[in-house]
C-alpha cells in the first residue's frame, strides 16, 4: 500500500522527525493491511520493526503449552517487533511475543537492518543509553545473580555445618565415655573372674548379660511420669540388697527397660556377696549398649544430612529426570533446618499417593529455596514466631506445592510486582529481588507450570503447579 509521510508524522512515534528522515522512512518502509489473524510468532527471527497505523493489535507470550495475551491496544502508533534491532549481533534478534490482529489493520513496517541503521544515524546518543541499559541490566543480572547464589551456599554451608556439628560432637562425647566404660568393665571381669565362683553361676551371669544387651535395644518409650516410677522402685530395691549407689544406677536400667523381675534374675543367679559385683558389672554393660545406639544414632544422623546435602545439590543426577517432589521438599528443609530456627514449626501435608513427575530437581530445589527463604522472612518480621506449612496435592493434570505462612502476608499494592527482576521489600542489603524472578522462571519458562501467590496477614500461601507429564517439545538443554 502507498505510504505517506504525513500520515505516518501523524504517529507520535514519527511526530519529530523532518521532511527529508520522513522521507527517507517511506522510501525503504511500506504499509502493509492485514487481515484478522498472526502478524508473527515469538523466537521467529526478528526481520521487521511494526507501527500500527489504524486496526487492534495483541500481543502475547508463550506460558508452557498457552499464549497469554499481555497487551491489547487500538491506540495509533503503537509499535511491536524487532526493537533491538540496533544492538546488532551483540543480542539475540528474535521476535520476543506473537502479535496478531483481531481486525483489518494496517501497519508501517520497516526492515530490521533499516531500523537499526536509522537509529544509529539520527540518534547516535539515544543508541548509547539504550545499549548501556539493555547490556547493563543483563550484566547486573548475572552479577547480583551469581552473588545470591554464593549467598545462598554460604547460608546453606552454615545451617548444615550447624546440624553436622551436633551429632558429630555427641559420637564423639559417646566414643570417650564408652572407652571408660569398657575399661571398667574389664576390670569388673578381672575381679570376678579371680574369685572362687563355680562355673555354672559365671555361665549363669553371662548369659544374663547376652540377655541384658538384647534387652537394651528393644527398651520402650516412657512418659517422664513413667521413668521416675520406675527409677524409684528399682532403687529401692537396689537399696534393700545393699547394692551402693542405687540412686545412680537405676535410671541407667530404666533407659534401658529393665525392671525388677530383672534384677531378681540376677539376684537368683549369683551368691548374695556377689550380687553387687554382678549389678555393677552389668550396669557397665548396659551403659555400653546405650552409648554404642548413641554413635549410631548420630553417625546415622550425619549420614542423613550427607544424604539430604547429596540428594539437595543433586550431585551425580541426571539433569532432567521422574523425581518425587517430597524427597526434594524434604532435603531441602533439612538443609534449611538452621536457618528456619526452632522458633518456627514447620508442617508436612503431603499427599504421598501424587506420581513422580519429570523435572529439573536441582532448580526446583533452588525454587523451594527462595520461597522458604522468604516465608522465613515473613514470620521474622511478624515477631519470629509462627508457622510453615508445605502441602503437596493433586489440581486436575498438575501436581501442587504450597507453601504457606503466617508471617506478615504482601500489601495488595505491590503483590503484582512480586516477581519482577529486582523487585524487593526486604533491606538493602539483605534481598536482591531475583529470587521470585528467578523461581518464576524456573516453574513457567522451563517446567511449563504456574507459581502464584494469595496473601493477606497472617496467611500467605505461593502455590507452584507443575505438570505431571512432560511436554512434547520438552528441550533439556533450555535454560531457566
Amino acid at each position: 500500500m502507498p505510504c505517506s509521510p504525513a500520515e505516518i508524522s501523524s504517529l507520535f512515534l514519527f511526530e519529530k522527525l523532518s521532511p527529508e528522515q520522513l522521507g527517507r522512512l517511506c522510501a525503504e518502509g511500506r504499509v502493509e493491511r492485514f487481515e484478522p489473524g498472526p502478524v508473527y510468532t515469538e523466537g521467529a527471527p526478528a526481520t521487521c520493526f511494526y507501527v500500527m497505523i489504524e486496526g487492534t493489535v495483541v500481543l502475547s507470550r508463550r506460558v508452557g503449552g498457552d499464549d497469554v495475551e499481555v497487551i491489547r491496544s487500538s491506540q495509533r502508533g503503537v509499535y511491536s517487533g524487532a526493537m533491538q534491532a540496533y544492538l546488532g549481533d551483540r543480542a539475540r534478534q528474535v521476535y520476543n511475543n506473537s502479535m496478531r490482529v483481531t481486525e483489518p489493520t494496517r501497519f508501517f513496517v520497516l526492515p530490521a537492518d533499516t531500523f537499526a541503521a536509522v537509529m544509529q544515524e539520527w540518534f547516535p546518543m539515544a543508541v548509547h543509553l539504550l545499549e548501556g541499559l539493555f547490556f547493563g541490566a543483563k550484566n547486573t543480572q548475572q552479577v547480583i545473580g551469581q552473588r545470591e547464589r554464593l549467598l545462598a551456599l554460604g547460608s546453606l554451608s552454615a545451617g548444615l555445618t550447624h546440624e553436622l556439628n551436633n551429632p558429630a560432637a555427641a559420637a564423639v562425647r559417646a566414643t570417650a565415655t564408652l572407652r571408660e566404660r569398657v575399661a571398667k568393665m574389664r576390670h569388673k571381669l578381672a575381679l570376678i573372674a579371680s574369685a572362687p565362683y563355680p562355673r555354672e553361676q559365671l555361665a549363669g551371669l553371662i548369659e544374663i548379660q547376652e540377655r541384658t544387651a538384647e534387652l537394651v535395644g528393644k527398651a520402650p518409650a516412657l512418659s517422664p511420669l513413667e521413668a521416675s516410677d520406675r527409677e524409684d522402685t528399682l532403687t529401692d530395691w537396689l537399696d534393700d540388697h545393699g547394692i551402693p549407689d542405687g540412686w545412680r544406677l537405676a535410671p541407667t536400667f530404666v533407659q534401658a527397660g529393665l525392671d525388677i523381675d530383672w534384677l531378681e534374675q540376677v539376684a537368683a543367679t549369683v551368691p548374695e556377696e556377689v550380687l553387687p559385683g554382678a549389678v555393677g558389672w552389668l550396669n557397665y554393660t548396659v551403659e555400653t549398649e546405650l552409648l554404642m545406639s548413641e554413635i549410631e544414632d548420630s553417625t546415622t544422623r550425619v549420614s542423613n544430612l550427607v544424604d539430604a546435602a547429596k540428594q539437595y545439590s543433586q550431585l551425580d543426577r541426571a539433569p532432567f529426570r521422574t523425581v518425587d517432589v517430597h524427597e526434594l521438599l524434604d532435603s531441602t528443609l533439612m538443609m534449611l533446618a538452621g536457618k528456619i530456627g526452632p522458633r518456627i514449626k514447620v508442617v508436612k501435608d503431603y499427599d504421598r499417593t501424587l506420581p513422580e513427575i519429570p523435572a529439573y530437581p536441582a532448580e526446583l530445589n533452588q525454587v523451594w529455596t527462595n520461597l522458604v527463604d522468604n516465608a522465613v522472612a515473613a514470620v521474622n518480621s511478624a515477631g519470629g514466631e509462627g508457622t510453615l506449612t508445605v502441602r503437596t496435592a493433586a489440581d486436575h493434570d498438575r501436581l501442587l506445592v504450597e507453601f504457606r505462612d503466617t508471617g506478615t502476608g504482601i500489601p495488595p499494592e505491590i503483590r503484582g510486582r512480586i516477581f519482577d527482576p529486582f523487585f524487593t521489600t526486604k533491606p538493602v542489603g539483605e534481598g536482591t529481588g531475583l529470587g521470585l524472578d528467578i523461581s518464576w522462571r524456573i516453574v513457567v519458562n522451563k517446567h511449563h507450570g504456574a507459581l502464584q501467590v494469595e496473601s493477606e496477614p497472617g496467611d500467605t500461601r505461593f502455590q507452584v503447579l507443575l505438570p505431571l507429564t512432560a511436554a512434547d517439545h520438552e528441550n533439556p538443554e533450555e535454560s531457566p
